[in-house]
């Protein structure tokens, strides 16, 4: 076989991941950050019933800028994670599976996925402030 010079395949540069490609392998990996969270969640509510002393270092790392970050970030992924699996619970009955149809849903997964991610953001904070 004669070599030409140019790749068998594209190249990542050229090739863009389709959307549902995208958030399949995002699902997963918020899966498994949920799982670490799940882990870390039985020694955070073990310090809350251990007491203040036990909780006042949490509740000073949550209160950073940092922790707060990272709770943005778990509510994020947490609600990312819901979502999409109602969208594959949908698929599961047999709707919405021709491409545009999917693909459709997954952009409107993502304007659910910030307008509730923020309403719980802004209601929190509503409750902490008062």
């Amino acid at each position: 076989m004669a070599s030409t010079g140019r790749p068998l395949s594209p190249h990542l540069q050229v090739y863009r991941l389709p959307m549902l490609a995208l958030l399949s392998a995002a699902h997963r990996i918020s899966g498994a950050f949920l799982s670490m969270v799940a882990i870390a969640l039985p020694f955070f509510l073990l310090s809350v019933l251990a007491g203040p002393e036990s909780y006042q270092p949490i509740a000073d790392c949550l209160q950073h800028v940092c922790g707060q970050i990272g709770l943005a970030l778990i509510a994020f992924v947490l609600n990312f994670h819901l979502l999409n699996g109602i969208r594959h619970l949908f698929w599961d009955a047999g709707k919405n599976l021709a491409v545009k149809s999917a693909e459709r849903s997954a952009y409107v997964l993502f304007v659910v996925l910030i307008l509730l991610t923020a309403a719980q953001w802004c209601i929190a904070h509503a409750c902490l402030s008062a």
